[in-house]
């Protein structure tokens, strides 16, 4: 979710990091591979810094970056130590901002950063440079991208927990990208993780809005209700808070109209991410798909502190409010694992937010024992 009446700047504002040069890993062209950030560098072998007696990811931490390439170039020391500090073994980012590979008028590569002019090659250099320092090369990173600097994911999985197969649609039939790139799939051998960022809900009852939740909504649905064959970990921008319990003021949220319009459906009124109809519709998706929010099962009361992951600007009629849009929601199956999941941001100031308006949130769960290894592969259902 943006920040509501505050201009977005233009990436060319900022000014670049000074960032090791090293080089980044090279990718296959498979789906299962991971895309390099810069083909055109040469490639060194990377020793494993992370070697683990764990068969299978157990920390996960989603972001919505706001656009990628600006923190790289603005934020990127502070976040690093934070992710130094976290050590997550899949990270999901959300908003990517960053075009995908292709000419104007051809066929686009939305694995691929854009790279066929001088600006684009220069902010993939900088992507690939962040990419290849100490923090980050101990992944492997796919990406999902859009043909403009609009939406895309990313997921970084630590290279000693290869995945068994990456995919981008929720229609696991077909190989191309979800539009917008808002969907990586990285399939593990006793659970999916599902990285996306769903779209926003919009004030108005139009194409664009409400009627394309409302069919991602049920899209999302049908997959999870498809998808029984290993538990899910499902992460990301979801644009919706669950409860009234998950928005900062409920009566400001539940009244807000942009240019006095009122949709025709009372259910449809409100502030997007917190109409009733939108609420509705993610609780169905929950309770048919047996999916446990991991941060209101550890949390349950309300925390005006650190209970948010979006907070409006500081200066304007938003400031001071805030939503908690951001999940990491689990299979029930997975939900004796969860041992912590914890909001990285606080405060009007937005302090751990890394120049986003969102903050991250991170998952940990405790290692399978046998027994429970033992019954999943008898009972796979």
């Amino acid at each position: 979710m943006k920040r509501f009446l505050q201009p977005v700047q233009k990436d060319g504002s900022f000014k670049k990091p000074t960032l090791s040069s090293s080089s980044s890993s090279s990718s296959s062209s498979s789906s299962s591979s991971p895309a390099s950030a810069n083909d055109s560098e040469t490639t060194t072998p990377v020793e494993d810094e992370n070697k683990t007696q764990k068969k299978e990811p157990t920390k996960f931490l989603t972001w919505n970056a706001n656009s990628f390439l600006l923190r790289v170039k603005n934020n990127w020391p502070q976040f690093t130590n934070f992710i130094d500090t976290i050590d997550p073994d899949v990270i999901s980012i959300q908003e990517v901002r960053m075009p995908a590979a292709g000419a104007k008028g051809a066929p686009k590569n939305p694995r691929e950063l854009k790279d066929d002019n001088n600006a684009s090659r220069e902010e993939k250099l900088i992507i690939t440079r962040a990419l290849a320092g100490p923090t980050f090369r101990k992944y492997d990173v796919w990406w999902s991208l859009s043909d403009s600097k609009y939406a895309g994911t990313a997921l970084f999985v630590k290279k000693c927990f290869p995945p068994k197969k990456v995919s981008f649609n929720l229609d696991g039939s077909v190989s191309k990208h979800e539009a917008d790139g808002r969907v990586i799939i990285a399939e593990f051998e006793s659970f999916r993780v599902m990285n996306t960022y769903v779209p926003n809900n919009g004030w108005k009852d139009e194409e664009t809005a409400f009627q394309r939740r409302r069919k991602w909504d049920k899209r999302m649905k049908e997959f999870v209700l498809q998808c029984t064959d290993k538990p899910l970990i499902w992460c990301g921008d979801l644009n919706v808070s669950h409860e009234e319990i998950d928005v900062s003021h409920p009566d400001f949220f539940q009244s807000a109209k942009l240019n006095g319009y009122i949709p025709p459906n009372k259910e449809d009124c409100g502030q997007p991410g917190f109409t009733l109809s939108g609420r509705k519709r993610f609780g169905s998706i929950l309770k048919e798909g047996k999916l446990i929010d991991a941060y209101r099962f550890l949390h349950k009361e309300k925390d005006m502190e650190r209970g948010f992951s979006w907070s409006g600007h500081p200066i304007g009629k938003y400031r001071g409010k805030r939503m908690r849009i951001d999940y990491l929601l689990v299979s029930e199956k997975l939900k004796d694992r969860i041992v912590k999941c914890e909001m990285h941001g606080h405060g009007i100031e937005l302090e751990g937010f890394y120049g986003s308006d969102h903050c991250s949130v991170s998952l940990e769960l405790i290692e399978p024992t046998i027994d429970a290894n033992h019954s999943s592969n008898l009972n796979p259902e």
